[in-house]
């Protein structure tokens, strides 16, 4: 699908001024904010996003600050996983 976003000239001039490419960049707004609003699981975020690997997708999620949520029993199998491998 392709996507139409009417932005006026000078709002447009400024925008590309900021360096990079904006269509990517309106592609990586809009993804970011729908991962966070859990309308995108994070491989379909990393499809969206073209990465090849989970690590790209981590990178980018650590660069704009988002990060997932670690409970209870994340930490319980970690800690059994570490008790496991004897650490």
């Amino acid at each position: 699908m392709n996507l139409i976003v009417e932005i006026p000239d000078d709002v447009a001039s400024r925008l590309k001024e900021a360096g990079g490419d904006l269509s990517r960049r309106a592609l990586e707004a809009l993804a970011l904010e729908e991962y966070k609003r859990a309308r995108l699981t994070k491989p379909e975020l990393r499809r969206l996003l073209g990465f090849e690997t989970r690590a790209e997708l981590d990178e980018f999620l650590k660069a704009h600050e988002v990060f997932g949520s670690y409970t209870p029993a994340d930490l319980e199998r970690d800690r059994r996983d570490l008790r496991r491998l004897e650490f």
